[in-house]
């Protein structure tokens, strides 16, 4: 029997992967760091053994997925290859896996979370469907026809894939400690594209996707007359949104949604668009878009006492300005309260005056200590050079954390993609 053992299981591509395997019946392990990660909940809900990193868990009868925050260097990956223990990389495997179905690849700067997600719960309202969204949720269907999943762009990653759709949500510039402008990360984007066996979803209403080039049908979507598939006689309410969609300029039907922004109608559009061409009915389509609950770690919202608590993953001036726009639209009478934290030094430095910009858009910005990353934990930049260019900002810590009960019925928006969520928690502590 062989056990499929995880290096960095708690990731949040190599959670969902776990859990998929896992679902399918076969034995499976893994190994991170001892600090607590909300990925790891549905690990353990599953019985899923989790262990400290030691290169003594690597042993004879495993297969080993390496997660790809690991170098070849770490004891257990080390202890792999020294031994002969057979081993891939977690975008290997995942290539490899997805071949026993219909696959679809959801990648984009922005949006790939949410529209994996969305589209995971509406395809399995027809069809079985397995599935691995970046939140660390993951699903292995019995007797799948279709593999939903997210499909990461940094370090070309995503090249390892070869699915039969792709739906492509923005080109934008991030990962500015792999790519070296917008122009390079369009090139990855096209190299994606030329891999692609059945179509393309693209939002048409993205300038860099409409120079996309596809030996397969681009089929795209977005607000603007031009698209396949556009939506239309947009009404925006405190409980949702409701909009037309026409394809090629004839009505097809009216959709009602649980989401708020522009950004989560273009995410429904995708996936109505892919659900048509694959000719799931309509009435599928309406009824689970309703019963959509979300993702982890996206406009994640609680009560608390008179406030309402957001827990956000927007770690770029595009998302937050996203999220800050879908709590206008749900909130319109509430003070809305900015708690950031920048997630990586280089980012931080390549988009300072785009996240000042951004963030001024809430009414009052709190901003938390930069968080690095296991390939960058330090940099010539702090928070400081941040706090400076927004009016009225201030830093946020331990010390002074009560400083968010100033806030009287308002909504508190933690966002970033460190360890925000224990600024969230020392609050509520209070």
């Amino acid at each position: 029997m062989t056990v499929y053992h995880f290096v960095g299981i708690k990731g949040t591509g190599m959670s969902a992967l776990a859990q998929i395997l896992h679902d399918s019946g076969l034995t499976v392990q893994g190994s991170d760091y001892e600090k607590h990660f909300f990925t790891e909940n549905e690990l353990r809900k599953k019985n899923i053994t989790i262990l400290p990193f030691d290169k003594a868990n690597i042993k004879e009868g495993q297969f080993v997925i390496a997660g790809n925050a690991f170098p070849d260097t770490h004891e257990e990956i080390a202890a792999a290859i020294e031994k002969g223990i057979p081993m891939a990389r977690y975008h290997k495997f995942l290539g490899e896996y997805m071949n026993k179905f219909t696959s679809v690849a959801i990648t984009g700067a922005h949006g790939k979370t949410s529209t994996t997600g969305l589209l995971a719960h509406v395809v399995s309202g027809a069809r079985p469907t397995s599935f691995l969204i970046g939140d660390g949720t993951g699903k292995g269907e019995k007797d799948s026809e279709y593999f939903v999943f997210e499909a990461c762009e940094y370090r070309r990653h995503f090249l390892s894939y070869f699915p039969d759709y792709c739906i492509m949500t923005n080109i934008d510039f991030d990962h500015p400690d792999y790519y070296k402008s917008v122009d390079d990360v369009f090139d990855a984007f096209q190299q994606m594209a030329d891999q692609v066996k059945k179509g393309i979803i693209a939002c048409g209403d993205d300038e860099h996707l409409q120079r996309i080039y596809a030996k397969v049908p681009v089929m795209y979507y977005g607000f603007n007359e031009d698209n396949d598939f556009q939506a239309r006689n947009i009404e925006k309410h405190t409980n949702g949104t409701t909009f037309d969609v026409f394809v090629r300029n004839t009505y097809y039907a009216t959709f009602d949604i649980t989401g708020y922004g522009d950004h989560s109608i273009l995410n429904a559009l995708a996936v109505i668009a892919l659900c048509h061409y694959e000719e799931i009915d309509v009435n599928i389509i309406k009824a689970r878009l309703l019963t959509y609950g979300g993702v982890k770690r996206r406009f994640s919202e609680k009560r608390f006492g008179d406030q309402m608590l957001i827990d956000d993953y927007a770690h770029h001036p595009t998302e937050i300005q996203a999220t800050i726009q879908a709590a206008r639209q749900k909130y319109p009478d509430r003070e809305i309260v900015a708690v950031f934290q920048p997630h990586t030094f280089t980012r931080t430095s390549k988009f300072l005056d785009e996240f000042a910009g951004t963030l001024e858009k809430a009414d009052k910005v709190y901003l938390c200590d930069i968080f690095g990353s296991a390939r960058e934990d330090k940099g010539t930049l702090t928070i400081e050079d941040l706090s400076c260019k927004i009016a009225g900002a201030e830093l946020l810590n331990d010390d002074n954390i009560s400083n968010l009960q100033n806030h009287k019925n308002s909504v508190l928006i933690f966002m970033g993609a460190g360890d925000i969520q224990k600024y969230q928690a020392a609050y509520e502590k209070l």
